[in-house]
């Protein structure tokens, strides 16, 4: 969902050598660790936010890493079950579906705050639409964005709330298609701009956003929060033990869980802290994205 991006990160290990039908494990360079993340608008402020994390991990693994962009949501699951990538800052949705298509694929860790996430649904202060604590029925037949078609935060759970409140598919609610910005910051770019009345947006990157001074909270509102719900984690491969040694996804989640440094969790915007995380923890999300026809 949004949902989104969240933000997804990912590793590339060297394997050649696959039996017939199998997923592929990750490959280039032997002992490059390379990492991604869901993807933002600005690919070379992404690049330089990225590389304290390089370095660090670099540092404590023993191993070159380094960051590598993709282009949206479904070129960084695309990537992961290619094996191009190895570890992946997935959000909710877009790391079910990768760990469908990979079987053995697992969570290491998560944002403190990923456990109990949640999304604004935000609106132009000309919309006519006003902030209240229950859900925004006045959203009914107005121009509505969400973000990624992929993203937890600004789709799937988005989605859920709108038909669980009005008993209505988007559709039927807004009197139109569903249209997706491609990302939670062109969401609040064109709410801001009048372009789209309403949208949906993980609360992260509004808040990032506004301290930032890319959109105005009083042009574009926050008008209604969501329940909350877990959303991003980081994702190992699989294979990741076989090319760098037993136990190697450990010793990689301890590195990961251990990180204090601002500059370290500010670059995957959690400076908050990072916890473990386990597979159980998104069942929910695997049976609202079944339930919603986005996973079989």
């Amino acid at each position: 969902m949004h949902r989104t991006s969240i933000l997804a990160v990912l590793l590339v290990l060297g394997c050649d050598s696959k039996p017939p039908g199998s997923n592929p494990g990750p490959k280039g360079a032997a002992g490059v660790l390379k990492f991604t993340a869901i993807p933002g608008d600005n690919t070379t402020e992404l690049r330089e936010k990225f590389k304290p994390l390089e370095e660090h991990l670099t540092r404590v693994l023993g191993i070159r890493v380094e960051y590598v962009p993709t282009l949206d949501y479904n070129a960084s699951v695309e990537s992961f079950v290619n094996g191009d990538v190895h570890l992946a800052w997935f959000g909710g949705l877009t790391g079910i579906r990768a760990a469908k298509a990979v079987p053995g694929a697992r969570p290491i860790a998560q944002g403190k705050v990923d456990p109990e996430y949640r999304s604004y649904f935000i609106a132009n202060k000309n919309s006519g639409i006003d902030p209240g604590d229950g859900f925004p029925m006045a959203l009914a037949g107005k121009k509505f964005t969400f973000g990624s078609d992929s993203s937890t935060s600004g789709r799937l759970m988005p989605e859920y709330f709108i038909r669980k409140n009005t008993g209505k598919s988007p559709k039927e609610f807004f009197g139109a298609e569903m249209s997706f910005s491609g990302s939670h910051e062109k969401t609040a770019a064109l709410v801001e701009a009048g372009t789209f009345d309403a949208g949906a947006i993980d609360y992260k990157t509004y808040d990032r956003l506004v301290a930032e001074k890319k959109i105005h909270a009083d042009v574009c509102r926050i008008i209604w929060t969501t329940p909350r719900y877990p959303d991003y984690h980081w994702m190992v491969h699989p294979k990741i033990d076989e090319v760098f040694g037993a136990g190697f996804s450990d010793k990689l989640q301890s590195a990961m869980l251990a990180m204090t440094e601002p500059r370290l969790l500010e670059a995957i915007n959690r400076k908050e802290g990072l916890i473990a995380a386990k597979p159980e923890e998104w069942n929910v999300l695997r049976d609202l994205a079944k339930e919603l026809g986005l996973i079989r």
